[in-house]
This record gives C-alpha cells, structure tokens and sequence, in this order.
C-alpha cells in the first residue's frame, strides 16, 4: 500500500500555463484526509514553489532547489547542504567557456547578474511550454520573478561566492543550444562531489551531491515511519530520476522524455491532463 507520495512540479504538479489544476489539488487534498504523506520535491526556489502550493490551497512538506533544503508545512527549514567554494568556482568556469547563461540559487534567495538574458530565457520557456501564446502575460509573468523578489539582480557572483554566511545551493544554466549545453554536461560529470541533473531539455542543474531529491525523500519517509516501498514518486524530468530509482513505485508523466519513462514503474498522463491526479487516484483502485 503507498503511503507517501512524492511529486514534482514543473511539467508535473504545474500545467503548461503555469498553473496546479483544481484536479490535482483536490486529488492532493483527498490523499491527505486518507492518510498519505504528500510531499513535493522540485528544483524551484522555496519563494517559487510555495507561491504556487498556496494558490492551490495545498499545504505539504517540501525538498526544495532538487534536495538542497528540506521545508515543513509552515515553511520552517529542516535541512540545508550547500556546494563547496572549490566546486562553485570549477562549475562557473565551465558555465563561462560554452557561454551559458546562469543563475545562482542561495540561503539568502536567487541571484541573475543579467535582467535581459533572464527574461529573455523564462519567456522562450513559457512561450515554448504554453497551450497558448499569450506574449503579454507571459512576460508580465517572467518580470514578476524579479518584481516580486523571487529572482534578486547583481552585478557580479563573486561576493555571493565569498560570502560564508550564504549557501549555495544550485547552479541553474539555460541554453536552447543543445551542442552547448551537451558539452557542458560531458565536462561536469567528470567532477567530484556534485550532482549533475536537469529539469528540462534547456537547462542544467548542478548540486552538490548531497542535495539530490531521492536522497531527501529517503530521509523524509523514514523519519515518518514509511518505507520506500510505500512510497510513489512522480515526475518527468533528469532530476526525478534519484526518486525513481528509490521508490516502489516511480511514475512518469506522459509528457515525460521516453528515456525518463523506461525507468517509471507506470506511465501516467500528461500535466495538461492532470497525470498526477490520476496517479494518486490509482492507489486507492482495487487491484
């Protein structure tokens, strides 16, 4: 019997408009008054999930910035494991030579040292996610990241970099050049103490490797008395896989790359058709 489900966000919990669908919700919702642990465990920033979840109405524990914290209900952080100064610096450099833009998620927020490329690249994201083309509210949705703090503009990384009371918890790199992105990712995954993923065909993730959402979640179903065979991970994405490989029952969505669905249990169906509603309500069919 599951009695913990774990769920992605983006092109999982979250619609191609950006949006938790009433479907999903209340599926959430009613998992919850059954008994089932939720927790959602996304690459975004705690600020950016939480907005979201609270638009829903949903209250869960969440494994944030891909395992790099760990948040309860109230918001309260429980963990926290940053990356290295020696590795940061190692990342940024191979950022730099391919020419990729980045952002720095921290302890003390995101960080962009460049508003044009950031805005440049959410809106090539949402206008190439969307069901519809809706140019002027997906940019006032892209500027809002930074209007409302969510993403905080600076000239330089450096003294984010040097400054020991802030974290590092991820490297976010963007490109829609794949040749670019591909040889990025050949280089760092022949470094140490890192976690090299992706949440999407047009970015790279780097964590430490301590900050990887199957290890999270590990430490969350055994702190509440639950098993990982009790446990359903839902997702479509490279940096879901660490859950897949840990759960009893790993579901992919239907909008998921094929290579993501061959190590899912079950195949769901798509955001835009509230996959992760119908997988919730799977586990509570008879067999």
């Amino acid at each position: 019997m599951i009695k913990c489900v774990a769920t992605d966000m983006d092109g999982t919990l979250v619609n191609s408009e950006q949006k938790i669908s009433v479907e999903n919700s209340k599926a959430i919702k009613a998992a919850q008054r059954e008994g089932v642990e939720v927790i959602v465990a996304t690459g975004r920033s705690y600020e950016e999930a939480a907005f979201l979840l609270k638009e829903a109405g949903i209250e869960t524990f969440l494994i944030c910035i891909n395992g790099a914290e760990v948040r309860n209900k109230k918001g309260e952080k429980l963990e926290a494991f940053g990356m290295s100064l020696d590795k940061i610096k190692a990342v940024e450099e191979v950022f730099n030579k391919h020419e990729l833009y980045f952002e720095v998620y921290t302890s003390d927020g995101t960080y962009s040292n460049d508003y044009d490329k950031a805005l440049s690249v959410v809106m090539d994201i949402y206008m190439s996610a969307s069901l519809k083309n809706q140019y002027d509210e997906l940019l006032k949705a892209a500027k809002k990241r930074f209007e409302e703090g969510k993403v905080k503009l600076i000239e330089e990384y450096e003294p984010l970099f040097q400054d020991s009371n802030i974290l590092i918890y991820k490297m976010l790199a963007f490109s829609f050049d794949d040749e670019k992105l591909n040889r990025a990712r050949e280089e760092l995954k022949a470094f140490h103490g890192i976690a090299v993923s992706s949440s999407g065909k047009e970015n790279i993730e780097v964590n430490s490797e301590e900050a990887q959402k199957g290890i999270a979640l590990e430490k969350f179903v055994k702190s509440r008395g639950i098993s990982l065979q009790e446990t359903m991970a839902i997702g479509d994405n490279y940096n879901d896989l660490s859950m897949f490989h840990k759960a009893g029952r790993a579901v992919a969505m239907g909008n998921a790359p094929d290579e993501i669905k061959r190590h899912a249990h079950v195949v769901t169906k798509t955001n835009d058709e509230h996959g992760v509603a119908e997988a919730i309500e799977s586990i509570f069919k008879p067999v």
